[in-house]
């Protein structure tokens, strides 16, 4: 059973950077990752995509902010965060995708709050 162990998160003031990191227990090199967000009583929602050749995608609210990059050799993929906004809150999540369906079991998460 694939895990994911996400980290690097925390608290940091409006306009402050994180970078966050998740290890998975299988090989990633072959496969879409994806980060996602889930704030409290929200559902969790797409942040940002990386296929196995490099290309990516970004939901419209973190484009130009937010990049998310892989190690093939570390199965780790991660996002950097940058310019954070208070609504970039919630605890952040990554899992394989099969086209755009996530497939693995969710780890417990990062948490990452935006604050004064």
């Amino acid at each position: 059973q694939e895990q994911f162990v996400e980290s690097g998160g925390g608290l940091v003031q409006p306009g402050g950077s994180l970078k966050l990191s998740c290890a998975a227990s299988t090989s990633i090199s072959s496969a879409t990752m994806g980060w996602y967000r889930r704030a409290t009583g929200k559902q969790r929602v797409f942040v940002a995509t990386i296929r196995s050749e490099g290309s990516s995608n970004y939901a419209d609210s973190v484009k130009g902010r937010f990049t998310i990059s892989r190690d093939n050799d570390a199965n780790t993929v991660y996002l950097v965060m940058n310019s954070l906004k208070p609504e970039d809150t919630g605890v952040y999540y990554c899992n394989r995708l099969y086209g755009t369906v996530t497939v693995g079991d969710w780890g417990q998460g990062t948490q990452v709050t935006v604050s004064e």
